[in-house]
């Protein structure tokens, strides 16, 4: 059984990651989520990060992601 990601068209895009939108350099159905590693289809894609050019599964990803590079933010309050 094939997934949505496999098959003769299923490639990873590469994309840029902009304010508010991203823009694919080069063609493909998905990218790879910078700290899961899993498949996240360009029509899902919602979480990114400028500054790190990377994608996240989803906020609690991109979050947990943001405190591992800036630990400081741990004790904010």
């Amino acid at each position: 059984m094939m997934n949505r990601f496999e098959g003769p068209g299923a490639r990873e895009a590469r994309i840029r990651y902009l304010d508010g939108d991203f823009q694919v350099t080069s063609p493909g159905s998905f990218v790879r989520c910078a700290v899961t590693g899993e498949s996240i289809p360009l029509d899902e894609l919602k979480y990114w990060s400028v500054a790190r050019q990377e994608p996240y599964r989803d906020a609690a990803v991109s979050l947990s992601r943001e405190i591992d590079m800036n630990p400081e933010l741990r004790t904010r309050k």
